[in-house]
């Protein structure tokens, strides 16, 4: 017999609780107002269209191939290879905490449980209820906090601070800090970013108290920013040309950007950069410094020749070019160092 009732004798979390409790198998429906003209697109479909995993295009796409076929999206994703087997394991895991994150603060809505209706295909990751709900539970404090401190979503925010190259960048800080960069508001930078609304507050926020960015800033509403902000759109490359690699360059181009130094950061140079009144070349050699911190922050040493940052799309082949400088590269200490000579041209 199907268990069902109203939210309002009964929370979500309380179900849950229940239903994973007594060990049951089934399928767990729970309904609340829809805003008007929300569509029931596939949940999964939407939250990897939100962090743009797929572009509008392909959302659109694959959303039409499966209301036309009514296969299942998880099928349509695996078999036209948007996504591997392992990645789409993780965003579906992501997509059911950010689901769940929601639906624990539902006060009013129905539940029905039926131990006859079984998912019909092979489980793609499989969570403990407990855990998951811990998790919401977690996530639902933490947003409180959000909202005191992000509660004016017209503030700009910029780069502070670089953080040390040591130290270790989760994959959300990696991928706003090629975002961020003083001319767009809180609510633009996450409607931007390739995260879901919690994960990119909860990045913020931390790399707010670690001093790396700040408010720099107000725009009043309706104004529009002096150049749109951008929405990346995960492309479909091998790792090793991953959106971390992509959004450190862009911070590169940030800190630039801002004057930022990183002198006691980097392993200075063996002989003095081009001559200071020189302004292009003395630009050039900071980018491709940077471009080898970079490089390390990732592989845990530097290249063994500069080579290696082309063909790892770190930077562009003419950037090795310095005009009017012989350039010398040498890895020293099994790459933990490096020595980079410039000396005129003959």
């Amino acid at each position: 017999m199907a268990l069902q009732g109203n939210l309002r004798d009964f929370s979500a979390t309380e179900i849950l609780q229940l239903v994973a409790s007594q060990k049951k198998t089934g399928c767990l429906m729970m309904e609340s107002t829809r805003n008007r003209g929300q569509q029931k697109d596939d949940p999964l479909l939407v939250f990897l269209h939100k962090v743009h995993r797929l572009s509008d295009e392909q959302y659109r796409g694959i959303l039409t191939i499966q209301r036309e076929s009514n296969r299942d999206v998880e099928d349509l994703l695996l078999n036209g290879r948007y996504l591997d087997a392992d990645e789409l394991a993780g965003y579906v895991e992501r997509q059911i905490l950010d689901d769940l994150t929601r639906l624990v603060r539902w006060e009013d809505g129905t539940y029905r449980f039926d131990p006859h209706s079984r998912w019909n295909a092979p489980p793609v990751v499989r969570l403990s209820i407990e855990g998951a709900l811990i998790e919401a539970a977690r996530r639902v404090d933490e947003q409180k906090r959000f909202v005191q401190v992000f509660r004016d979503p017209y503030q700009l925010l910029g780069v502070h601070d670089l953080p040390d190259p040591n130290e270790p960048l989760s994959e959300e800080e990696r991928e706003l800090f090629g975002i961020v960069d003083g001319q767009h508001t809180v609510q633009e930078i996450v409607d931007a970013a390739p995260l879901s609304e919690y994960e990119a507050y909860e990045a913020l926020f931390r790399m707010l108290q670690a001093n790396w960015i700040e408010v720099v800033g107000r725009r009043d509403p309706g104004q529009a920013p002096a150049t749109p902000v951008s929405a990346p759109v995960r492309r479909l490359v091998p790792r090793d040309l991953s959106w971390s690699r992509e959004a450190l360059v862009a911070v590169a181009i940030a800190a630039l950007a801002f004057g930022l130094r990183l002198g006691a950061q980097r392993i200075a140079a063996s002989t003095p950069p081009p001559p200071a009144n020189d302004v292009f070349a003395a630009a050039q050699m900071r980018d491709l410094r940077f471009a080898l911190d970079l490089y390390r922050r990732e592989h845990g040493g530097y290249p063994p020749s500069l080579q290696d940052l082309i063909e790892a799309r770190w930077i562009d082949a003419d950037q090795i070019k310095v005009s009017g400088y012989a350039l010398h590269y040498l890895p020293v200490e099994g790459g933990a160092s490096y020595q980079l000579d410039v000396d005129r041209s003959r």
